[in-house]
C-alpha cells in the first residue's frame, strides 16, 4: 500500500485512461479538446473558475477569471523553478519567507538565477515569523519585487496560514509578486489563490495522478513582470504556454495530461467540500491513532496539515520505514534533510485520504512499532 506524501496511490480509473491510445499531442486536435477541459477543471479547484458553471458539485464560483491556469510537462519541482527562473534576473530582490525545506529552497532558485535572496526564517517547528518578515519589509534597504512561501511544507507536515503574510505583503507594498508553493495542499484543503500572483501545483499529491506535471495559477501582473523580464529559458519559463492554441512549447507529455484530467474528473465529481472534508477526517483519524500509539506529530496539531501527518520518532524513521515495508508491504515516507531519521510521514492526500487506508497504515505501524 502506498500511502507517502506523493506520489500518491492512483485509482483504477486514471490507470485505465493511461491504457488508452496514444494521442499525438503535437497534431491531433482531440489532445487540444483534452488540454482545455484539464485547464477549466484546474481553474475550478484553484478557485478562479470563470463564470462558476463548474465540473461537479460544490464549486466556487467568482465573477470573473482573475487567473489562467497552465500545465506544462515536468515534476512539481519545475513550477517552483519555472516561476523564479520568469520572475528573476540578475538584481531582482526577493524575499523568502520560510519554516522549512522547500521555503529555503526557494532562495537557492534565486541565487541560482543572479537575484538577491532575503530569507526570512523560522525553525521548522515554528510557524511563519511575522514579526521578522514586518521588520524586513519596514527596511528601506530593500525595495522586494517577489515573495516566495510554501503553504504545506510536506517534509515536517505543516500546513502555513497564509492570510497574515499576504496582509503584510500588501500593506508594504503593493507590487510585491506573490510566489507560492501549494503543491502538497492545492485539492485538499483550500488555497488563498486570488491573492496569490504564481500559485503552483502538481499531479502527484492530492489529485493521485502520476508525477510528472506542474500546474499554475498565474494572474496578469505576474504575465505582465515575465513579459518585462524575457526570460531565456524554454523549459524553465511560463510564457510560452500562455497561448497553446498554435501549439505547444514542446511535445507534451499525453500520457500524464489524460491521466491528471480523469483524476480531476473523479475529484469534480465527488465536490469540493466534499474532498475536503474527507482530507479533514482522514488527517483527524491518523493523528488520533497516533495518540494511542504514544506519537507526537512533528508541528502543533493546529499547523497540522490535512494532506500528511509527521509523526516524531527520534532516530527510528529508517528501520520503522523497512519493517512497514517488508511486513506489511506498507510504503511510508522519512523525514527530509536534517530530519531524515525523526520523523515518519503518512500521505493521507488524495486517493488515501480514506478512514479504511489510513486504519491500515496505522494497524502495521502499531504492529512494528
Amino acid at each position: 500500500m502506498l500511502m507517502t506524501p506523493g506520489p500518491t496511490a492512483v485509482p483504477d480509473a486514471v490507470r485505465d485512461a493511461m491504457s488508452r491510445e496514444l494521442i499525438n499531442p503535437d497534431v491531433d486536435p482531440e489532445f487540444h479538446r483534452i488540454y482545455d477541459r484539464l485547464t477549466d477543471r484546474l481553474a475550478t479547484v484553484y478557485g478562479v473558475d470563470p463564470g462558476g458553471d463548474a465540473d461537479g458539485p460544490g464549486a466556487e464560483p467568482v465573477d470573473e477569471p482573475t487567473r489562467d491556469v497552465v500545465v506544462p510537462g515536468g515534476e512539481g519541482i519545475l513550477g517552483l523553478e519555472a516561476a523564479i527562473a520568469s520572475l528573476v534576473e540578475p538584481g531582482t530582490e526577493v524575499l523568502c519567507l520560510s519554516n522549512g525545506l522547500y521555503g529555503d529552497g526557494f532562495a537557492d532558485f534565486v541565487e541560482s538565477y543572479g537575484g538577491e535572496a532575503t530569507l526570512v526564517a523560522a525553525d521548522y517547528d515554528h510557524p511563519l515569523p511575522l514579526a521578522e518578515l514586518e521588520s524586513v519589509l519596514a527596511d528601506d534597504d530593500h525595495a522586494f519585487d517577489v515573495a516566495t512561501m510554501v503553504h504545506c511544507e510536506t517534509p515536517t507536515g505543516t500546513l502555513n496560514d497564509l492570510g497574515p503574510a499576504l496582509d503584510l505583503l500588501a500593506e508594504a507594498d503593493g507590487e510585491i509578486l506573490t510566489v507560492v508553493d501549494a503543491v502538497s495542499s492545492l485539492g485538499g484543503v483550500r488555497v488563498p489563490t486570488d491573492r496569490i500572483d504564481v500559485c503552483l501545483g502538481a499531479s502527484q499529491k492530492c489529485f493521485s495522478a502520476p508525477p510528472g506535471l506542474t500546474t499554475a495559477a498565474i494572474s496578469d501582473r505576474a504575465w505582465a513582470a515575465m513579459e518585462a523580464r524575457d526570460p531565456h529559458s524554454l523549459y524553465t519559463n511560463f510564457l510560452p504556454w500562455r497561448d497553446t492554441d498554435e501549439g505547444f512549447p514542446y511535445t507534451h507529455l499525453t500520457t500524464e495530461v489524460v491521466a491528471l484530467d480523469a483524476a480531476l474528473g473523479l475529484w469534480l465529481d465527488e465536490g469540493l467540500d466534499a474532498v475536503r472534508e474527507r482530507h479533514r477526517e482522514a488527517a483527524a483519524r491518523c493523528r488520533e491513532r497516533g495518540a494511542a500509539l504514544g506519537l507526537e506529530p512533528f508541528p502543533n496539531p493546529e499547523r497540522a496539515s490535512p494532506t500528511v501527518t509527521a509523526f516524531e520518532v527520534p532516530g527510528r524513521a529508517a528501520a520503522l520505514q523497512e519493517a512497514l515495508r517488508e511486513d506489511h508491504d506498507v510504503l511510508l515516507a522519512t523525514g527530509l534533510g536534517e530530519l531524515a531519521d525523526d520523523v515518519l510521514r503518512v500521505g493521507h492526500m488524495g486517493h488515501n485520504a480514506r478512514i479504511d487506508r489510513v486504519d491500515a497504515v496505522m494497524d502495521a505501524l502499531e504492529d512494528v512499532l
